[in-house]
């Protein structure tokens, strides 16, 4: 698995460079990268982000200052992923379209949720672990479940506030 093209600012950590598939991106100072991580050109990482063993952030993918992502997380870039053309022919970069996700300062994705692409999640948003983002989630939300959603207990979306 390479590191090829990537700027990497001073400080940035990645667990095992044998271990990750970073290429074209770009990852601020400070930054942990876990191990079999894949980050793709065009996907940037802000400074002092954690990103977990097995995460996926693809192209168009951002993520500012101190965001922690969990282990399995997965983004994606296309809304209608196909093989191939209409016309039967293997689909190439100009086949479909790249929609980008922002992820605000401070926010943390749990354990092997997905965010759909088109998509912010706001400055400390807290998205829990399984979850499924279809939707923006604002700066400060807490979000959890299938599709993810703020109608949950706050027992469930913070537990360590829980009476």
């Amino acid at each position: 698995m390479p590191v090829v093209n990537a700027r990497i600012a001073a400080g940035a950590v990645l667990a095992d460079p044998d271990l990750v598939n970073v290429y074209g991106c770009a990852i601020g100072a400070e930054a942990r990268i876990g191990p079999f991580v894949e980050i793709q050109r065009g996907a940037s990482v802000g400074a002092r982000c954690r990103i977990g063993a097995n995460a996926f952030l693809c192209e168009g993918v951002t993520l500012e200052d101190d965001v922690a992502i969990g282990p399995g997380v997965m983004f994606t870039n296309d809304r209608h992923p196909r093989a191939v053309t209409a016309a039967g022919a293997l689909m190439g970069p100009d086949d479909w379209t790249l929609e980008t996700t922002r992820v605000g300062a401070g926010a943390v994705i749990g354990a092997n949720a997905t965010i759909l692409c088109g998509l912010s999640i706001g400055a400390g948003a807290r998205i829990a672990p399984g979850s499924v983002v279809t939707r923006d989630v604002p700066d400060g939300a807490s979000v959890a479940g299938v599709p993810a959603t703020s109608s949950l207990p706050s027992s469930l979306l913070n537990p360590s506030e829980a009476s």
